[in-house]
């Protein structure tokens, strides 16, 4: 086995809660009292473009919110939708944080989000310190599990597949860097990914 070069993290579910997933949208949903299926409707139709970086948050929340007169602003409601993100109880930061101080490998973003999460969940966070590279769909126009933003993730990076590791909570985004040939751990918690890791010959320096 080809020695582990370069790891890809996915951020929420990984290493933070989801963004702007199902439990988040429900939250700020019933913050504003606002009813789940006209806005689900409205979301299939603009989270595609809009995490592909092909719209702004004001034209998403246009589409999905706003396509009515409300009793509150896009910022307020937008602010809601920031306050969600947390850290994930019993995730991988201590795992990325240990990795990022021992410098033995580099340690690049590829996530699925819309570019004001994206940007706010980074400096919040201060995902700046630990990570090198941040490969966004928000930036690249492509999400996962299209294998062409595993592609372009190899390309920009300058690396084989064999020595990439993958890290995602979504079976489906795992199975693409697979099939590729890229070695993907599919997230459960801390303790799993630290032996996932071992596996492959790195060694976190977490204790679980």
């Amino acid at each position: 086995m080809a020695e582990i070069s370069t790891i890809l993290w996915d951020v929420g579910g990984v290493l933070l809660t989801n963004g702007w997933d199902h439990t988040e949208r429900v939250a700020v949903l019933q913050h504003f009292g606002l009813d789940r299926e006209p806005f689900e409707e409205r979301h299939e139709l603009a989270n595609d473009a809009w995490e592909k970086g092909l719209m702004t948050a004001e034209q998403y929340l246009m589409q999905t919110v706003f396509y009515q007169p409300r009793p509150f602003t896009p910022a307020a409601f937008l602010q809601q939708m920031k306050g969600q993100s947390s850290l994930l109880p019993n995730g991988a930061m201590r795992i990325l944080q240990d990795l990022a101080a021992s410098e033995e490998v580099e340690l690049a973003l590829l996530n699925n989000e819309a570019r004001e999460l994206n940007d706010y969940r980074i400096e919040r966070f201060e995902l700046g310190r630990y990570l090198d590279v941040f490969l966004s769909s928000c930036y690249l126009g492509l999400r996962k599990p299209d294998p062409r933003i595993f592609d372009l993730a190899l390309d920009v990076l300058q690396r084989d597949a064999e020595e990439v590791a993958f890290i995602d909570d979504r079976p489906g985004n795992c199975e693409a860097a697979e099939a590729l040939g890229i070695h993907a751990i599919c997230y459960h918690h801390e303790a799993q990914c630290v032996h996932a890791l071992e596996r492959l010959g790195l060694n976190t320096g977490v204790r679980t």
